[in-house]
């Protein structure tokens, strides 16, 4: 069997990007390795998979996205415990409870707890491509702390 290979230049452009299936039913895609796997690279080349950059949105649904996710919502430390209990696996709840606590009270990083609380209420309203928004969250107040 013989390995699947690519020229270099169509590699290194092919890694710029992240390519995506297109959504099932529920809005969820799966991601797809043009540089790594032959099927992708076929399906890349019939135009099933697509660039994510390339899902533009106009101003007004991106005004809309945004408002929706930086609504300001302050929930108990109890309920936010809880909250991060059903998404985030064990290893991780004790250091993303923390990071989340210190951007409440942040005024750098509060954006980015509005954005995990306001996400998992979507999350849990069956809107599942949301769960992910959480974590980028938790990651966004992190980076946000540190500057």
């Amino acid at each position: 069997m013989k390995n699947f290979r690519l020229p270099r230049k169509i590699k290194k452009t092919l890694k710029k990007s992240i390519w995506l299936y297109p959504p099932d039913d529920k809005g969820n895609s799966l991601m797809a390795w043009p540089t790594k796997d032959q099927d992708d690279y076929n399906a890349l080349k019939q135009c099933v998979v697509q660039d994510i950059r390339r899902k533009k949105r106009n101003k007004t649904e991106r005004k809309e996205y945004w408002r929706i996710l930086n609504q300001e919502v302050e929930v108990s430390d109890e309920r936010l415990k809880n909250y991060i209990g059903d998404i985030i696996r064990k290893d991780l709840q004790k250091t993303s409870f923390n990071i989340l606590i210190e951007a409440k009270k942040s005024k750098k990083a509060i954006s980015a707890y509005y954005n995990f609380i306001n996400a998992y209420r979507l999350f849990k309203e069956g809107q599942d491509s949301y769960g992910n928004i959480c974590c980028l969250a938790i990651d966004n107040a992190r980076e946000l702390l540190k500057s």
